[in-house]
């Protein structure tokens, strides 16, 4: 297993790595693509299952995260899981500027006693779809506030103090 093996999602407003999850959807993708929502949740959970422990009691709450990122996978329309305070994502391979901003945004949150959600997406095909033209680029609650640079901890600061 390899690092790029992980995906995180979000199950219960909170984010989750799961092992194998891009291959379970390549292989379901065209077979299971016209197949009914209970269908499609009950067998990405036994799927994802193979590689990763999935608790009873959360087998539904795995199902409906699952399916919303099959359907993301697809193309389709879906709802994002809302959270409670702030949803902020760094897009960027993993280079070191983008992990450095992720540091940052993380030390200037801890530093505000700030709660909410940090997520580095990798995925150079979930990155394109903000539309934006150069890494690391830092999202806060859905809105774009910097590509291409790390800004100061102060920007930051700034920046996670008007969404809070």
């Amino acid at each position: 297993m390899f690092q790029g093996d992980v995906t995180q999602i979000r199950i219960n407003q909170q984010s989750v790595g799961l092992i194998g999850l891009k291959q379970v959807m390549e292989e379901m993708a065209q077979e299971y693509a016209e197949r009914r929502d209970d269908e499609i949740r009950t067998e990405l959970v036994r799927r994802v299952s193979r590689r990763n422990y999935i608790p009873d009691h959360a087998k539904e709450a795995y199902g409906q995260g699952l399916l919303r990122e099959f359907n993301k996978f697809l193309g389709r329309p879906y709802e994002e899981e809302t959270s409670e305070g702030l949803e902020i994502k760094i897009l960027g391979p993993g280079c070191a500027r983008c992990d450095s901003l992720e540091r940052e945004v993380m030390e200037v949150m801890a530093e505000m006693k700030l709660a909410g959600a940090v997520e580095h997406v990798r995925d150079i095909k979930e990155i394109a779809s903000y539309g934006v033209m150069g890494t690391p680029a830092l999202v806060i609650n859905a809105k774009i506030v910097s590509v291409g640079t790390v800004p100061s901890k102060a920007k930051i600061r700034e920046w996670l103090s008007e969404f809070a």
